[in-house]
């Protein structure tokens, strides 16, 4: 099958897009201005306010595209269905969830920001691209709650704080720093809490 060329508008748009998901990740929302994305993706800023009327526009489309590129590993959840007990299910799941959200520090540090900049327009996008994987996931790690190897009010509350663990664990480190080294460590320190 031929696959068709892409538009000049589009590669213009996806220029405009990758440009300013680059430079939010590195500066934040604040940090940055359309005519420095306009510069690095070699277009007008007039160019950027066609695509995108506002800023905040165009740095919402960078989310969602961001995040619209989170996908579960079909072999990871394979290996969460297999676990021989809930303590292998729950860190087979926080690989899973690792893998998802870690494919890039660039996809970190955005998310990062965009709670702390824009948290009213993110929660909608993280609706949008996480509720799915996050009842799928869910379902795997039930029959270990059900069980009462898992220790947790709900499937779905386990699942969001792992994602918060892969999320926050960054900067919260550099504010409080510990003995606690990397996600991992904060991950086995919640799972003894959670493994019956």
């Amino acid at each position: 099958m031929k696959e068709s060329p892409v538009s000049p508008k589009g590669a213009t748009e996806g220029r405009i897009l990758a440009t300013a998901a680059a430079r939010f990740a590195l500066f934040g929302y604040n940090g940055v201005s359309t005519r420095d994305i306009a510069a690095e993706a070699g277009v007008n800023e007039v160019t950027i306010y066609r695509h995108y009327p506002r800023k905040r526009n165009l740095y919402l489309a960078v989310l969602d595209s961001e995040l619209g590129k989170v996908s579960l590993h079909g072999d990871l959840l394979a290996r969460i269905a297999e676990a021989g007990d809930g303590r292998t299910a729950l860190a087979r799941t926080f690989e899973l969830i690792v893998k998802a959200l870690t494919s890039s520090p660039e996809f970190l540090r955005l998310l990062q920001y965009g709670a702390l900049e824009v948290s009213d327009d993110l929660d909608p996008l993280l609706r949008k691209h996480l509720a799915e994987p996050v009842k799928v996931i869910s379902r795997y790690l039930e029959p270990w709650i059900v069980r009462g190897e898992l220790r947790c009010a709900s499937a779905e509350a386990l699942v969001l704080t792992l994602i918060a663990i892969v999320l926050c664990h960054q900067p919260l480190h550099r504010l409080f720093p510990s003995g606690v080294s990397g996600a991992e460590k904060m991950f086995e320190s919640y799972a003894e809490i959670c493994v019956a």
